[in-house]
């Protein structure tokens, strides 16, 4: 893994230095100032109800628990 310094500026990326390679690279930009994202879709506490996930799971008879476990294996 290599780190260069480099500057975000309208959609760009320009590093501080040189960095050739003959193939495609993936890379991870951090920004290390604090800056406002905008979002449209942001959550906010009434998007979470406990009463509405009893209603929903109400006739539900597995093992929640089970159910995400076996969610998330099926991911990998």
């Amino acid at each position: 893994m290599v780190a260069i310094a480099g500057t975000y500026q309208d959609g760009y990326v320009k590093l501080d230095r040189e960095f050739s390679s003959t193939e495609p690279v993936k890379v991870i930009v951090t920004f290390l100032e604090d800056i406002e994202i905008s979002s449209d879709k942001r959550l906010t506490l009434s998007d979470f109800s406990f009463a509405k996930s009893q209603k929903i799971l109400e006739e539900y008879k597995g093992s929640l628990s089970d159910e995400v476990i076996e969610e998330r294996r099926s991911e990998v």
